[in-house]
């Protein structure tokens, strides 16, 4: 009977790890947002995720941004049939999107404020963060229409070319200020889920 009943406790025990682990899981920082983290400039990415000029067919005219999250790579087209391409971390399964928007707003080492929704999923974020070092937004920031989503940089350069974010597209922070600098306001941006044919 004893043996019995400690099979019991240890089942039941066990059962109980099993149904609190998914909700442990679910309260883990997203490996994409780590508020605080100073990025490390330094950090060298492979040679598929790093800011080169390629050939580039495309319809769109010099000065558009190409998004391809398939790929996960942001293209700025350039005259002559080539692009200047970065490499980029797009969102997760569930949170990628594509459409036509416009540049709508740039800010230099902009403040974090983390929409509601994004507080919903992840109630570990800070509700405000001030621009700096630390902040997930990384140095530079191009606001996409009148949507909440932006181009910006990363204090998470190892996030580059995964799928981590909930639909903003990063890039390191040397790329993202020197895309910046290219780019006005009003900049033409399109993005897309598959790979034109």
């Amino acid at each position: 009977m004893t043996d019995f009943r400690r099979l019991t406790g240890m089942f039941v025990a066990a059962i109980g790890l099993i149904l609190s682990a998914p909700h442990a899981i679910a309260q883990q920082p997203d490996r994409g947002d780590e508020p605080g983290l100073v990025a490390d400039d330094g950090y060298q990415l492979e040679p598929e995720w790093q800011k080169q000029v390629v050939y580039f067919r495309t319809t769109e005219t010099p000065g558009t941004i190409i998004i391809s999250t398939a790929e996960r790579h942001l293209y700025l087209v350039q005259p002559g049939g080539r692009a200047i391409r970065y490499g980029i971390g797009v969102g997760r399964d569930g949170f990628q999107w594509q459409g036509l928007v416009n540049i709508t707003n740039k800010k230099e080492w902009p403040d974090w404020t983390p929409p509601p929704e994004m507080i919903q999923r992840q109630p570990y974020l800070p509700r405000f963060m001030a621009g700096g070092p630390g902040n997930p937004l990384g140095a530079r920031a191009m606001y996409l229409g009148t949507t909440v989503y932006r181009i910006h940089g990363t204090n998470r350069p190892d996030t580059i070319g995964t799928k981590v974010s909930s639909g903003c597209f990063r890039l390191v922070n040397n790329d993202v200020a020197d895309l910046y600098e290219r780019v006005p306001v009003g900049t033409k941006v399109v993005i897309r889920q598959k790979p034109e044919l």
